[in-house]
């Protein structure tokens, strides 16, 4: 090659423009392909969520703007009227305050209970599987399971726990008929039927923080209730505010164990928001009226999980 031809500029070819514009498009090509797979793989979900979530929200909103007729029929148009019914109706508030008292009856109990009893059992000593099973074990049955047994034990002549009172010289109780008792006999139910769940979480958050941070503790001189205190519940926090935001969820739902003991009864006294929608719509024939009560509900709850992310999520330390 002479001098001229190394001075020329250099100019690519048509060869040289394709080997740099073949890996741009294998590249494109494979991203492409890689999207279209992860769209392939994600259209099952997305088509369930769409039949049995999206559907059914829009058709509640559908259906909470008009009145219908016993056969679930849209008979007219009504706008917000439902919504107004809800907020103008004594019912509606009695309702909210029976859900918020269930609510604190349930959600802390449950909470501390598994919480001592996954602390005395996490330790490794001999027999604690054993244990770690029993208070496991009522996570594997239904809430119409848990009702019927509760239901037993709650009966006013035969039942075990009127039978117990009755060793220590007191009066038996009505436990379902008696407004003073019935909500707080739902919420023991609950607090038990919902202790298996909450128990096996916690009990994993706790066998998920390292050993060496007991012993560092005890070289330390921290005792076990320092030591619990002070660094394994800051450590527990994430899994602490897990269960308390699908606690409060699930009491702000929970109806199977209502309908089968109380039926929102006596007087009203355990007539949850979910139970009073149910009538409404199942027993009354009011789907729009429900819809609405539905929608109103969601909202609720939406707000107190949006809440509680916003105020007690900064006090949860994540490792």
């Amino acid at each position: 090659m002479n001098t001229m031809d190394r001075d020329l500029p250099f100019t690519p070819t048509t060869k040289t423009t394709a080997k740099v514009k073949q890996p741009l498009r294998t590249a494109i090509n494979r991203n492409w392909t890689e999207t279209l797979l992860g769209y392939v793989f994600l259209f099952p979900s997305l088509l369930l969520f769409a039949v049995f979530l999206f559907y059914p929200l829009i058709q509640t909103f559908y259906l909470s703007l008009h009145e219908t007729d016993p056969r679930g029929r849209i008979a007219s148009f009504v706008g917000f009227d439902n919504f107004t019914a809800i907020f103008t109706s004594e019912r509606f508030y009695q309702s909210l305050g029976v859900t918020g008292l269930f609510t604190l009856l349930t959600v802390p109990t449950v909470i501390i209970i598994a919480l001592i009893l996954a602390a005395f059992t996490h330790n490794h000593l001999k027999g604690m599987r054993i244990f770690q099973f029993i208070f496991s074990l009522p996570v594997v049955l239904s809430v119409g399971t848990s009702a019927v047994i509760w239901m037993m034990l709650f009966h006013p002549s035969v039942g075990m726990l009127n039978y117990l009172l009755s060793l220590v010289g007191l009066e038996p109780v009505a436990w379902l008929t008696d407004p003073r008792w019935a909500l707080l006999s739902v919420s023991m139910m609950t607090v038990w039927m919902n202790l298996g769940f909450t128990y096996i979480v916690l009990l994993s958050g706790l066998q998920g923080i390292s050993d060496d941070i007991y012993d560092s503790a005890k070289i330390d001189g921290s005792g076990p209730i320092r030591t619990f205190v002070q660094i394994v519940l800051p450590l527990l926090s994430p899994t602490v505010f897990f269960v308390t935001i699908v606690s409060i969820i699930g009491a702000f739902q929970s109806f199977g164990q209502i309908h089968i003991l109380t039926r929102g009864g006596p007087v009203n006294s355990t007539d949850v928001l979910v139970y009073s929608l149910y009538q409404d719509a199942f027993i009354n024939f009011r789907f729009g009226t429900g819809s609405a009560q539905a929608l109103v509900l969601f909202t609720i709850i939406l707000i107190f999980t949006f809440v509680q992310f916003k105020v007690f999520e900064r006090n949860v330390h994540y490792q």
